[in-house]
């Protein structure tokens, strides 16, 4: 990470004090925050470059420093100002960050030649310590090191030890100073969301207030601070982000107001039709439905390359947008469905600024376009997006709705796309999904849906050979699309999707299923 990420404390509401999360370049970094704000307190991820006036700026609650793959007497490996630790405020460190903690402040660590990785008997004192109050002194906890902590910082008493490290935390309540070797914030460590919750609530004294509810009374009052009696325009795709973000804007500002969704005929089966339903006959949002299906097809006519379809759809989707808002009359302000993660990922607000991502179905900001972004979304995380969307009322189906790319399923035809390709694949991709639902899986997988390679191979249907389309069907399992695991599906799930795939679509005499993790593939295969 470069810059701080800038989310100054008056953005968030005078009595959120953030809890600052330092990542010393672990993968768990982002873990962390989100595990913070599942206990309802809210969080920042900063980088540890952030100085303490920059910290105290934000007048946190309590500061959390990450895990890292550096060992931390090692040249150049990452490291914190001494001062942050003068602020007043408890220190968690995890794994690295306790290690960092310990040699900064009069311990220290040394390469033992004893590592610990995975899950690990952990022995702790409950009686005396306030991150291991209440939780039973043996336990389980996922260990990643090879250096130890061979004393604690002074003051500091020893709260439990492992197999491996006989100081695998410390507590000096007195300098508000506490470390863990092991992860709380991954599942492997039982405990571990009740470990956070007591440093948390318990020592830093932080209220469970994060909640939906109060995001979306924040959110509504910035966004009318923002807008004023001015009109806004939002670009809706149908997915849980755009949704979300119009409700939000909706709920604050009413008929000022309008959605402009463009059907590019890419969606899935009844997904256009659920759109214009829930936003126009359900919540009364003023919406402009675009239907843009032939316009866009003829666009990808004789386009094979994945790369040029998604330019091709991106540009096409600016070119339709900026008909109608220019139809529209003059608009100031546009609604972007920026996530927390975006701007973390971006590296800030700047980057963020000048390369808006291109999933958001925008496809990024026309220069023409003199507008300024609303972005309702832009301190929460996905997960944190759809509880907001239950909260709004926004319907099952759409606040779980799986990732769907903006091109849609023109990029899960390998090869050119026409208009009998599509209504093969979206026949195929309903039943795929129905079937899913019905076996009550489709909140657990990160992603599932069906490829229609455009090739032909041989079946036999009856008592007549055929020359049909294979169908692939991709399921993969994820916390945040980075990695990916491909599902076990039972087999008598698969082979009711076959069966019924090969039976249903007649165009279809083969299926198969993709059971490659990413890396080395991707989730999608285009």
């Amino acid at each position: 990470m470069g810059e701080v990420v800038p989310l100054p404390v008056a953005e968030t509401g005078a009595e959120e004090r953030p809890v600052l999360v330092l990542d010393l370049g672990g993968q768990y970094a982002q873990l962390i925050a989100r595990r913070v704000r599942e206990c309802r307190v809210y969080s920042e991820l900063v980088p540890h470059s952030i100085t303490a006036a920059e910290a105290r700026a934000r007048n946190p609650r309590a500061l959390v420093l990450s895990g890292g793959p550096a060992s931390v007497y090692a040249e150049g490996a990452p490291k914190v100002d001494p001062e942050l630790f003068s602020l007043g405020v408890p220190s968690l460190g995890i794994c690295y960050g306790m290690q960092l903690m310990a040699q900064e402040l009069g311990g220290s660590v040394d390469r033992t030649g004893v590592s610990e990785f995975g899950k690990t008997e952990v022995r702790a004192d409950a009686g005396e310590s306030a991150l291991f109050s209440g939780l039973p002194e043996e336990q389980t906890g996922w260990m990643s090191h090879r250096d130890s902590v061979t004393a604690p910082p002074e003051g500091a008493r020893v709260t439990a030890g492992s197999p491996a490290a006989p100081i695998a935390a410390f507590e000096a309540p007195e300098r508000g100073l506490y470390g863990v070797q092991f992860h709380p914030e991954v599942v492997h460590t039982p405990h571990g969301q009740e470990l956070l919750k007591n440093f948390l609530y318990t020592v830093a004294g932080a209220p469970p207030t994060w909640t939906a509810a109060a995001v979306i009374e924040e959110q509504v009052e910035r966004i009318r601070a923002q807008v004023g009696s001015q009109r806004v325009l939002c670009a809706l795709s149908g997915g849980v982000d755009s949704a979300v973000a119009a409700l939000l804007v909706h709920k604050a500002v009413g008929e000022q107001l309008v959605c402009v969704f463009v059907d590019h005929g890419f969606l899935r089966k009844d997904e256009a039709a659920q759109v214009v339903e829930t936003f126009e006959g359900h919540f009364h949002v003023p919406l402009v439905h675009v239907d843009a299906q032939a316009r866009f097809l003829s666009r990808l006519d004789g386009v094979a390359d994945p790369e040029e379809k998604r330019k091709a759809v991106g540009e096409e989707f600016i070119r339709v947008f900026e008909e109608e808002s220019n139809r529209l009359g003059k608009i100031r302000y546009l609604v972007q469905g920026t996530l927390y993660s975006d701007v973390i990922e971006s590296g800030g607000d700047a980057a963020l600024a000048a390369t808006i991502k291109s999933h958001h179905n925008v496809g990024g900001l026309p220069k023409e376009m003199e507008m300024e972004l609303v972005e309702p979304l832009r301190l929460l995380f996905k997960d944190e997006v759809r509880r907001v969307g239950e909260e709004l009322g926004l319907p099952e189906r759409m606040v779980w709705r799986q990732p769907f790319p903006g091109p849609g399923l023109a990029i899960r035809i390998i090869g050119e796309v026409t208009r009998e390709r599509l209504e093969i694949l979206r026949e195929a991709d309903s039943i795929l999904q129905e079937e899913i639902r019905r076996a009550g899986l489709y909140r657990e997988l990160w992603q599932s849906f069906a490829v229609l390679p455009a090739i032909r191979s041989v079946g036999v249907q009856g008592d007549e050979r055929t020359y049909g389309y294979p169908v692939v069907v991709r399921a993969v399992t994820s916390d945040d699309a980075m990695t990916a695991d491909w599902a076990r599906l039972p087999y008598d799930l698969l082979e009711t999707i076959s069966s019924r795939i090969v039976n249903e679509v007649p165009a279809v005499n083969r299926v198969v299923l993709d059971i490659t993790s990413k890396p080395p593939s991707t989730i999608e295969w285009e």
